[in-house]
């Protein structure tokens, strides 16, 4: 059964910096794509960042040059380092993973229940 967990959301100020961590069980974790994804309230769902498993990476506009996607596979765990924070960067981010699918396109099989990350300004 696959699992994924995500962890590290918290309260941080506009300017600061915040990394989140994602377990993925279940899976063979070197050889899966996974991704980051955010949903404010009333917003859609959207990618802010993606690895596939030969560690190409992904990002929006809205966070390239602020948010960096890496995957640990000796530990099986994905991060996400995100800095330079807005207040518009204030969601739910959720961790994804799929054998096949990747990118920025919420298309993956496998999702965490998410962690809250909140940017005051």
């Amino acid at each position: 059964q696959v699992q994924v967990v995500e962890s590290g959301g918290g309260l941080v100020q506009a300017g600061g910096s915040l990394r989140l961590s994602c377990t993925a069980s279940g899976l063979t974790f070197d050889h899966i794509n996974m991704g980051w994804f955010r949903q404010a309230p009333e917003k859609e769902r959207e990618g802010v960042a993606a690895t596939d498993s030969d560690g190409s990476t992904s990002y929006p506009y809205s966070v390239k040059g602020r948010f960096t996607i890496s995957k640990d596979n000796a530990r099986n765990t994905l991060y996400l380092q995100m800095n330079s924070l807005k207040s518009e960067d204030t969601a739910m981010y959720y961790c994804a993973a799929d054998r096949i699918n990747w990118g920025l396109l919420p298309r993956y099989k496998n999702w965490g229940q998410g962690t809250q990350v909140t940017v005051s300004s």
